[in-house]
Order: C-alpha cells, then structure tokens, then sequence
C-alpha cells in the first residue's frame, strides 16, 4: 500500500527532517506543477563539513533569495559543498551554476551534464525548423502551429544559470557517500536519459527525483532532437529494473509531491498505467488513423489546454513511437508532413 506519512510540505524557505541528517525544502515553480522538492543531507567530518543538496529549482531572482534565506536559517549557515542533480530538467538544474560558482562541487551523470550544459548554450528567437517539421509531423493543429512559429520559444537560458566548465560524473551500479550513508546509485530513462536515483544502504530511504512519483507520472516526451526515440519503452523497462531494490517500508523521498513507502505498488502502477494508457490508443486507432494531436483523449483522460498542449503533444508521440517499434501499428505521410498511425492487423488491445 502507498502512503504518505508527512502530509505537510516544507514552506518556502523552510524545512522538515525527514531522517536524521537529511532536510526536505520545497522550491515554488511559477507553472502548473508549482514546486520541486529539494534536500539537504548533513555532512560531517567524514564526508566533509557542510550540506549536500539535491536538486536546486529554477534560475530566478525568488529562488535564489530563497535559497539565501534557507541557507541563512535552516541550514544553519553552514556551506554548501556538493551539489547532486538528478536529471537535466530545468527546475532540478536550474541553479546549479550559481552553487558551483560559491565553491560547490557539482555532481551529474554524464548524459545530464552534457545535455544541460549544451542546451544553455543553444538559445533560439523562433523555433528551429526542425522543430517546426516535427510539430507538424505530430499533426499540430493550424491554429497553434501559426501561433508558435514566430514565438520565442522556451529556451534553457531563460531559466538555467550559466554552467562553468567541470563536474564530477555519477554512474549506474556507482556509490556515493552522503549525509553520513552510502548510496547505491540507479539510474532510469524515459522521462529523462540518465536519471539518477539514490538507495540508502544503511536505511530505507530512497532520493526518486522524477522517476519515482507517489501521485503523478512525469512526461514521457519525444522532440525534435530525437524524433524516433522511444521514452515509454526505456520508462517501462527501468521500472521493471527498479522492482527488485524496491521494498515496501522503504521512504522515497521525490521530485516532486510528498515522501511516500509502498515503492513495489507504486512501481507496479506506473507499469500498468502505461500499459492501460497504450491499450486505449490501441482502441482509439482501431476507429480509423489518427495523427498524434488526435490521440490525446484516450492517453489523457481530461482536457488538454494550451497550457499543456505542448507536453501532450510529445507524449502522445512518444506512445506512438512505443506502439510503433512494437509493430502494433503503421504509419503514412500525410500531404501536410503529417504520420497518420493506424492498428496493425492482429494488434489490439490485449
């Protein structure tokens, strides 16, 4: 059974021990989704004399005064020696220059630094076109599509603290020594390459990032940059390769929302999610082809506005890429560039 036994998040600037030596702080996000979670583990003269951070929020002037005062008060005004970040997104790396700039170590896998650091680098004023082929390859429709070809796009710099040369690389079946533990470290994929995940050897506690949710599932999404790539089938495989290290009284401290036990159940229910979502895609195709920005109604369940169009717009391909490379369905160009999927024989929903 998944429960949450702290059912109060931290308040901005604030923080709860949720183990000895490790701090929880939450981090506001000015989006839908509007906080990250943050923690500090207690380092002492064996590991060095300071805080280990994981994760950071986004590159605002309000995050960074946040963090002045958190470090300031709740971390008792001690240094911040090492940085963790778990994956490449925006509002886990956002600050992670700014750290390394006060004298922070800097700790990614590799794939999640390059990644980082090259898309600081790669600003746009309009999307590229490439990106506007694969929107169109999506079946974006006209009216969004005339909106976003002349926008500035989202760029990382716009939120992302520029990352000086140098950081120390995390590896799958690598350990690491923080807040007086040692952690195993695991790496996923699907929501981003390389996701590093943390297991205590000496406790139960877990550090997921976003690929270990107790109540919501992060974005499995294709883009431009790599239009054939299959996020859901790395997703279903690394929860699978997850499920022997998980026990039940293991407290999972996320990217996102609250602490959580229960790591089998909730792995098995992101499994079935997924599995769910593409056997209603399957039925949805059974109908007639479809283009991808026809199949959000089956994979989501709700509206989808234009708030959240853009990251359905990439999962609902990414679960056609899954269906795709599994042979459960077919694709053909449409005049306009877009794919029109339709069911395989034989490929229904099982």
């Amino acid at each position: 059974m998944i429960q949450t036994p702290i059912e109060t998040a931290p308040a901005p600037g604030e923080a709860i021990e949720v183990a000895d030596g490790v701090l929880w702080l939450r981090i506001p996000l000015p989006m839908v989704l509007d906080h990250v979670n943050a923690y500090a583990l207690r380092d002492g003269a064996g590991d060095g004399n300071g805080w280990t951070l994981i994760d950071t929020g986004l590159d605002t002037g309000k995050t960074r005064a946040l963090w002045e005062g958190a470090l300031a008060g709740p971390l008792a005004g001690l240094p911040v020696t090492r940085l963790i970040v778990t994956h490449h997104h925006p509002d886990h790396v956002g600050l992670a220059g700014w750290f390394q700039s006060r004298g922070a170590e800097l700790c990614m896998t590799r794939t999640a630094w390059l990644s980082a650091r090259m898309l600081t680098l790669d600003e746009q004023a309009v999307p590229s076109a490439e990106t506007l082929a694969y929107w169109q390859s999506a079946g974006m429709d006209a009216e969004t599509f005339e909106e976003r070809r002349t926008a500035r796009p989202f760029n990382f710099a716009d939120t992302v603290h520029p990352m000086p040369l140098g950081f120390t690389r995390l590896s799958e079946g690598g350990t690491i020594r923080m807040g007086g533990r040692t952690w195993d470290i695991r790496l996923g994929q699907g929501h981003a390459p390389d996701h590093a995940t943390f297991w205590s050897r000496a406790d139960g506690l877990v550090i997921g990032g976003d690929q270990l949710l107790a109540t919501i599932s992060p974005n499995l999404g294709v883009y431009a940059t790599e239009p054939e790539a299959d996020p859901v089938g790395e997703w279903l495989e690394s929860c699978a390769g997850f499920q022997p290290h998980a026990r039940q009284d293991q407290l999972v401290l996320p990217g996102h929302k609250l602490p959580f036990t229960g790591l089998p159940d909730r792995l098995r229910q992101l499994i079935e999610n997924h599995h769910g979502a593409l056997d209603r895609l399957r039925d949805h195709l059974g109908t007639g082809e479809k283009t991808a920005a026809e199949c959000f109604a089956p994979l989501f369940k709700r509206r989808i506005d234009a708030g959240t169009y853009g990251l359905a717009l990439v999962e609902a391909v990414a679960h056609l890429n899954h269906l795709h490379a599994l042979g459960a369905v077919t694709r053909t160009r449409r005049a306009d560039g877009a794919w029109l999927y339709r069911l395989a024989a034989g490929a229904a929903a099982q």
